[in-house]
């Protein structure tokens, strides 16, 4: 864990050591850490045979508003998780959503640049503010928290 804590830059193998999700829900591609613990830019790659849009609508494929939600979740708990000694024993849970805003559809062949910050920390509860972009137009912002508690045992 130690050479995770000081790099900058993680591709899906490495995000995977540090986020709990796995297919179909892990729904980041790859992070780049801008300033450790304060921001961060992740990125999705949206392709036709994401699991959603075969229902999301056939015939014009939309990725659904709540999934950018989460997206910007996972990048959030990343940055929170990929700062402590031992991210393992660590989760991150949603606790509130302040506002969200669904600028523009997200739809297969996109790219979604997620420019995630932190906020604010008080001890476990730390507030973001994330806005996903598609080819340099905001698609979509959120400012939510999240609560870092202790990882359940297998």
């Amino acid at each position: 864990m130690d050479n995770l804590l000081n790099q900058k830059s993680f591709k899906i193998n490495d995000i995977i050591k540090i986020l709990p999700h796995r297919y179909p829900f892990i729904l980041i591609d790859r992070i780049d850490i801008i300033e450790k613990g304060k921001s961060l830019i992740a990125l999705k790659n949206m392709t036709i045979n994401e699991p959603f849009f075969q229902g999301h609508f056939p015939g014009q494929p939309v990725m659904p508003g709540v999934l950018s939600l989460e997206i910007m979740a996972q990048a959030g708990s990343f940055l929170m998780l990929s700062q402590i000694e031992d991210p393992l024993s660590m989760n991150m849970f949603f606790s509130s959503v302040e506002s969200a805003k669904f600028r523009k559809p997200i739809t297969p062949g996109d790219q979604l640049k997620i420019h995630m910050e932190l906020a604010k920390r008080k001890l476990n509860l730390c507030k973001f503010h994330g806005k996903c972009f598609v080819d340099e137009v905001l698609v979509a912002e959120a400012k939510f928290a999240a609560n870092l508690v202790d990882r359940a045992k297998e």
